[in-house]
């Protein structure tokens, strides 16, 4: 049996990981710069999260929701604790895209309606729903297709307000910070009139901080910068630092019914101790802080490479766009400087999404070696 042939790989065979490095089969050192899409938080192989997932493990990894489950309620507490989000309750899930699906059902269950609202580069995921409010047709089948989805561009209310008025709105997804779609941000002035709308209109706002959420931005999630509260908020990656963990925190408007959501794995116990120890690490290591030092930093380093067209985002989650297809860019950053950097549908962006324990060194490292494939990008190019 062969393996199902969807992804372009790159030449390289990763065989342990610690704090911000990974190692190939070659014991070849690699500067990670990029998180596996933003997954790792709080570095490679930290120590507290293996130690408690350990433990764990020889207690009980796994049951299923049809169980009392005391780690779920112990993370709904922390985790309300450390966002400073109130009036929710949580949902957990494996990944984001279900985190997505699971929001995009429960807001049709509230209100009736089916339709969604999605913004122009979105990404949400490939699953069902959540592939159909992605703004990238290539990876729609017909099957997802059948999905009611408007896509309106950032910033333009009256086009929302025209959509909303036809009364078959259930909801509008939004990032904060657009993650493969390469890391536009909405206003907040139109984020305000949005959410005031959607009350207009009965229609619930989503917000999908499964990138961006868990001191990515520098906020613990992206949307707080705006100063509202969403109905839905979509969490995973970050959470789990490796471990597949997601979930939704579902406004205290939204009432809960037995058998309206569910899942297998779902809030399991390694995944809840994952995650409590993800909170924890933030906390201790003050590691949303640092993203948003740390980001500040490399944003000002990054304005002075002329080379740069838009330095996009925040925290550490930032786009460094160029007036060039920068996929041959990425590839010597790979092979040549020992650095992994993030793609996006805007092929002319590196994404740099590092576990938040990056310091100002291995930003400098970065930045030599960015400047050095600029000039033999240039060279090649002349």
């Amino acid at each position: 049996m062969n393996l199902f042939d969807v992804y372009p790989l790159y030449n390289v065979t990763p065989t342990k990981a610690n704090g911000m490095y990974i190692y190939d089969d070659k014991n070849e050192k690699f500067l990670d710069l990029y998180g596996g899409h933003a997954v790792i938080s709080i570095g490679h192989g930290n120590p507290y999260y293996i130690k408690k997932l350990t433990e764990q493990m020889k207690k009980i990894s796994f049951y299923s929701n049809a169980i009392q489950n005391p780690l779920q309620k112990e993370l709904a507490k922390k985790l309300t604790q450390y966002s400073k989000c109130e009036d929710y309750n949580l949902f957990m899930c494996s990944s984001g895209a279900e985190a997505i699906e699971n929001a995009l059902k429960l807001a049709s269950f509230y209100n009736k309606k089916s339709r969604v609202i999605a913004f122009k580069n979105s990404f949400h995921g490939r699953t069902s729903a959540a592939v159909a409010v992605t703004d990238n047709p290539k990876i729609i089948s017909p099957l997802n297709a059948q999905q009611k989805v408007s896509f309106i561009k950032f910033n333009n209310i009256y086009e929302l307000e025209f959509e909303l008025k036809k009364g078959d709105v259930s909801s509008i997804i939004f990032e904060s910070i657009q993650g493969v779609g390469g890391l536009d941000q909405p206003e907040e002035k139109f984020i305000k009139e949005m959410c005031l709308l959607s009350k207009k209109y009965n229609v619930c706002v989503i917000a999908d901080e499964v990138q961006s959420g868990f001191g990515r931005s520098g906020d613990f999630f992206a949307f707080q910068k705006f100063n509202i509260k969403p109905d839905i908020i979509t969490i995973a990656k970050g959470m789990g630092n490796g471990f597949p963990v997601g979930g939704i925190l579902v406004n205290h408007k939204i009432k809960a019914e037995y058998g309206m959501l569910g899942t297998t794995y779902g809030g399991n116990h390694l995944a809840c101790v994952a995650t409590l120890a993800v909170l924890n690490e933030l906390k201790e290591n003050k590691l949303q802080e640092n993203a948003l030092k740390i980001g500040e930093y490399f944003k000002s380093k990054l304005e002075k490479i002329k080379e740069i067209i838009k330095i996009k985002g925040r925290g550490l989650m930032l786009g460094i766009e160029f007036d060039f297809n920068v996929s041959e860019l990425r590839k010597n950053l790979i092979y040549k400087q020992k650095i992994f950097t993030g793609g996006s549908s805007n092929k002319n962006l590196i994404r740099i999404l590092p576990p938040l324990i990056i310091n100002k060194n291995q930003v400098d490292v970065f930045l030599k070696s960015l400047i050095i494939e600029l000039k033999n990008e240039k060279l090649y190019n002349s």
